[in-house]
């Protein structure tokens, strides 16, 4: 008996599916917002709308995702920055 509960369990967690929600218009408003005080592709800004169409969780993660990757791109470009000035200023002095 416990063989067939065992089964019964595991072809009940392969048929498992995530349930996906569209994004209702107040969810398309914070997402927009999200992308505020950020110069952002429009493309990338459509492609958040359209995944959204199909799964609002999805899109907040792209969004926050992308988000993340610009943050952090724009952190190494000050970086480099910085260490090019101090770099130039050693050679002057």
């Amino acid at each position: 008996m416990s063989r067939a509960l065992i089964e019964d369990i595991f072809n009940n967690s392969e048929e498992a599916q995530e349930i996906t929600f569209p994004a209702t218009d107040n969810d398309l408003l914070i997402l927009t917002e999200k992308f505020l005080g950020f110069e952002i592709p429009p493309k990338v800004f459509l492609q958040a709308i359209a995944i959204a169409a199909y799964d609002c969780a999805s899109a907040f993660r792209y969004v926050d995702n992308y988000l993340a990757a610009l943050k952090n791109k724009n952190k190494r470009k000050h970086k480099k920055i910085l260490v090019f000035r101090s770099a130039t200023n050693f050679e002057n002095n």
